[in-house]
């Protein structure tokens, strides 16, 4: 597994300390204080991204560079849209020069230079509605940040996303053209090794990734699977 960035996070702040009441429960405190002091998340509202996600994207195309101008890229799940935010820088699509299409079953406002569809990208009809909004052509990306809502229980939450990664996988056999990338969100818990065997047979190089964006204390990974070999 490699962990692609510069090495350098965003420049650190002084501690904020946040304090118990207002009606907060010691987990919202938590997690209010972990925002508050994560420089990414201040880095992001700084850049105008809507979420400290898109650092993950920026930092794994920076090293693998599959985010190439002109390129045909979707986001599966992609609300609330920093992904798709770094794909339209990368990909050059305000140029007219590539195309970006989101699909999230719960919608997202608007983004300059993305074609937004409010669905389930489980839905029978979605890979085709995908191509025809590509212009009847296959793509060259597909993303996925997906997480399913988390339960609290370990194991349950590695077996729901890794089902969402499994089934972006399938979408992207569908969608993506020869040579294509997917890259999906997994997780640490025992099983995240079987879906790169499961990739292998269809991809040229397929590989874990942590970018420095994550958090050091999440089992979130990302599964990278480049050069698609097309389906029969």
């Amino acid at each position: 597994m490699s962990r692609p960035g510069s090495g350098k996070k965003p420049g650190t702040r002084l501690k904020v300390r946040v304090k118990t009441g207002k009606g907060r429960t010691v987990s919202q405190k938590i997690w209010l204080e972990r925002q508050l002091n994560d420089p990414y998340v201040h880095e992001a509202k700084k850049l105008g991204y809507r979420s400290r996600a898109a650092f993950k994207l920026i930092e794994i195309d920076d090293k693998y560079r599959f985010l190439k101008p002109g390129g045909r890229i979707v986001d599966l799940g992609a609300a609330p849209g920093g992904w798709c935010q770094v794909a339209v820088q990368r990909v050059k699509s305000e140029q007219g020069r590539g195309k970006i299409v989101a699909i999230d079953m719960h919608g997202m406002d608007p983004i300059p230079s993305v074609v937004i569809f409010k669905k389930d990208f489980l839905e029978e009809d979605a890979p085709q509605m995908l191509i025809d909004a590509m212009g009847g052509e296959k793509v060259d990306c597909v993303l996925s940040d997906m997480a399913a809502h988390a339960t609290g229980h370990r194991q349950t939450d590695h077996i729901n996303i890794m089902t969402l990664a499994e089934a972006g996988y399938e979408f992207a056999r569908q969608v993506l053209k020869p040579g294509g990338v997917y890259l999906a969100k997994v997780l640490r818990g025992g099983t995240e090794s079987d879906i790169l065997k499961l990739m292998k047979k269809d991809f040229a190089t397929v590989r874990h990734v942590k970018p420095m964006a994550s958090r050091d204390d999440s089992a979130e990974l990302f599964v990278l699977a480049m050069g698609f070999r097309g389906t029969v």
